[in-house]
């Protein structure tokens, strides 16, 4: 079973260069390593340029257009390996990852994704704690993430995270990441879009703790700023999120969810309850996400009406 990782980048060279050194350590041999790079990128196509490979077998790709979804996709359609594994250029898999996920694939054909933990570093501090819901789409439409904190065995779940995912090549080769989802770099919840369609077409998703990365979320190069309230940011994750669940739910759960989401809504994707509760806190600012939120969620609705397409 051949292997490709799939890494896209931006601007960070030094967390690639540890990206690709956890990658030169894997105890099973990384068959293909595709890094696409936006053509603007200087100081990572220098970097690449003196990086010493080590006989570590890396592809790189330019890509023109701003985001993920674009690199991914240019990542793509280079892929030669039986499985894809994609993580971010801020991540470290463990030694053992790659072995891990094959595990998975080769123990069930039915299998056409699998990912686990991302143990998140955050100024020099782990993010420690367990979750066992993690990946879960409830049926109103609230999805449960917690895949930097899922602890357990290995299990079905509905959504992934993109810094730990992997795919079987023959489940995907017919998608692509859809790219109707909003931003100019991480463009949120595009990775909840992909695993949902391809649940939805009946292949099995496993989440597995074990399956792991080091994660060092790094500076962003766009309008989402991490830990910053930026408008349209905002609005494009509200969309991204909107659009990801109606292309997978059916009609009167796409009805239940819009009227929950509204109503309720969560922390990132506010609701008039969450307002509320926000209110006393947050002040004008939650008066700023709620007005994004409800943007964001009739933007997406738009999207979906306008442009309704299969992956």
């Amino acid at each position: 079973m051949k292997n490709t990782v799939l890494i896209p980048t931006y601007r960070r060279p030094q967390d690639l260069s540890r990206c690709l050194l956890a990658l030169q350590v894997q105890t099973k041999p990384v068959d293909q390593i595709i890094v696409v790079i936006r053509d603007t990128d200087k100081e990572t196509w220098q970097f690449l340029a003196e990086f010493p490979a080590h006989n570590l077998p890396i592809q790189t790709l330019t890509v023109t257009s701003p985001g993920v979804v674009a690199a991914l996709n240019t990542g793509l359609a280079a892929v030669t390996g039986d499985i894809v594994s994609i993580t971010d250029d801020d991540a470290a898999p463990h030694p053992d990852w790659i072995e891990k996920l094959n595990t998975h694939f080769m123990a069930d054909s039915c299998i056409g994704a699998v990912g686990g933990r991302d143990w998140v570093h955050q100024n020099n501090k782990l993010e420690d704690g367990s979750q066992a819901i993690v990946g879960k789409l409830q049926w109103f439409g609230r999805v449960i993430g917690n895949h930097h904190l899922g602890v357990g065995q290995a299990r079905e779940v509905d959504v992934l995270k993109g810094v730990n995912m992997s795919f079987r090549q023959i489940a995907i080769k017919q998608m692509h990441f859809d790219q109707r989802m909003r931003g100019t770099g991480a463009q949120v919840h595009f990775e909840m879009a992909f695993t949902l369609a391809l649940k939805r077409v009946g292949w099995k998703i496993i989440y597995d703790p074990q399956v792991a990365v080091n994660h060092y979320p790094a500076q962003r190069f766009d309008e989402d700023q991490r830990h910053n309230f930026n408008e349209i940011a905002f609005i494009n994750l509200v969309h991204n999120e909107t659009l990801a669940l109606l292309n997978y739910l059916s009609p009167l759960r796409q009805f239940i969810f819009l009227f929950w989401a509204i109503l309720v809504g969560t922390r990132d994707s506010l609701g008039f309850i969450q307002w509320l509760r926000l209110l006393p806190s947050q002040g004008q600012l939650a008066g700023k996400k709620w007005l994004a939120s409800l943007r964001g969620r009739w933007q997406g609705w738009q999207t979906y009406q306008q442009c309704r397409i299969e992956p």
